[in-house]
């Protein structure tokens, strides 16, 4: 299977491809437009880290900065919008795969602050002003599924704004995030908004899963418990569709449906392996079911363009073998409720990290540009 099939194989399984990175160089060298045209993708996403690394390479946003530099503007104004032009730019580009499909794809995200993961108010506001500072109607903006997080994602839904919910790393907080999308297509409706233009995605990651549990079971040592390495991220991405499945079979979401809601679908991040013992496109391979999204760094995406393992739905029906997978780690000593603290606590705190980051390569890039 040549590089384009297995990547058009991949979209026709049903599975969107988003890329999992956004620059100022790859709108401006054509490296995004290429890989639309070339290599399947139709959305993309951006996060602190994303941004933070873009920012301290080259010399793609010094002309933006010395203009933001005369004007006087502050460090968190210059990253305003220095960001949102980025991410506009990316939007114009994908305005042609938006409105072809029907505005399910063409989407890119852009998030809020981090600083805000534990503040709904101030999450609330600054996902309304990003939506309204971008402008455009393919944008998502993203939010934590933190427990503060929850209710701001029904009040940003309520709006009319399609959302992004990133973070999440257990089934139950993802039945959560479930509830307070369909809370909000709800009130959305009840106030009048077009739901039949209101998008979503939950972004489940899945690599650091496997990260964590597998350190754990290494300093837990038995065979027993080296026999369960690598297997606790796909089999928790696993049930988290079987309970998309059942969340979106109820009577509630059919009522929504009939009403032109779109389901939030599932979206598959940190889909890039970090253990080289495992293959480069298990997280693909192993994930591939209709009506998801999967959103890949490039090193990814050209591995599975280049020798991906396609054999079809790999998802669907697998939910009781994956609960097996969990019963045996709880067997092996494996604490699964504090993994998934670990996972949150850490996800916030480097994204948190990844900012402060960005805002010292701009305060210092404001400081050249004004000497």
């Amino acid at each position: 299977m040549s590089n384009t099939n297995r990547l058009a194989a991949l979209s026709e399984a049903g599975v969107s491809i988003w890329l999992d990175d956004l620059s100022r160089e790859r709108l401006n060298t054509g490296n995004l437009a290429a890989l639309i045209s070339e290599k399947h993708v139709v959305g993309v996403t951006t996060n602190p880290t994303i941004f933070a690394g873009a920012l301290s390479k080259g010399a793609a946003y010094d002309e933006q900065v010395r203009e933001l530099a005369a004007r006087g503007a502050d460090i968190d104004a210059t990253v305003r919008e220095i960001t949102t032009t980025d991410v506009r730019n990316a939007c114009d580009l994908f305005r042609q795969t938006w409105q072809a499909s029907g505005g399910k794809d063409g989407r890119v995200s852009i998030e809020v602050d981090p600083r805000l993961a534990h503040d709904t108010e101030r999450t609330v506001a600054e996902a309304l002003d990003l939506w309204k500072t971008v402008d455009r109607p393919n944008l998502m903006v993203k939010i934590p599924a933190t427990v503060e997080g929850l209710p701001a994602i029904t009040r940003v839904l309520a709006e009319g704004i399609s959302v992004n919910v990133t973070l999440i790393f257990s089934v139950a907080r993802y039945q959560a995030v479930m509830e307070a999308f369909l809370a909000g297509i709800e009130q959305a409706k009840a106030n009048g908004h077009d739901i039949s233009g209101i998008q979503s995605v939950a972004s489940f990651f899945v690599s650091r899963v496997d990260s964590e549990v597998d350190k754990r079971l290494d300093a837990i040592g038995t065979p027993e418990a080296q026999a369960l390495k690598g297997e606790a991220a796909i089999a928790n991405a696993r049930l988290a569709y079987a309970a998309y499945e059942a969340t979106f079979a109820t009577e509630r979401w059919t009522a929504l449906e009939q009403a032109g809601a779109k389901p939030q679908r599932p979206l598959w991040a940190s889909t890039g392996v970090k253990d080289p013992a495992y293959s480069d496109t298990r997280y693909v391979d192993e994930l591939v079911v209709d009506n998801v999204v999967n959103t890949m760094p490039e090193k990814t995406l050209d591995a599975v363009a280049d020798h991906a393992q396609l054999r079809g739905d790999t998802v669907t029906g697998t939910g009781e073998q994956a609960q097996e997978v969990f019963d045996a780690l709880e067997q092996a000593g494996i604490d699964i409720e504090d993994v998934y603290a670990v996972l949150e606590t850490e996800g916030v705190d480097k994204f948190e990290k990844s900012w402060a980051e960005l805002l010292e390569t701009v305060g210092g890039q404001l400081r050249k540009a004004g000497a």
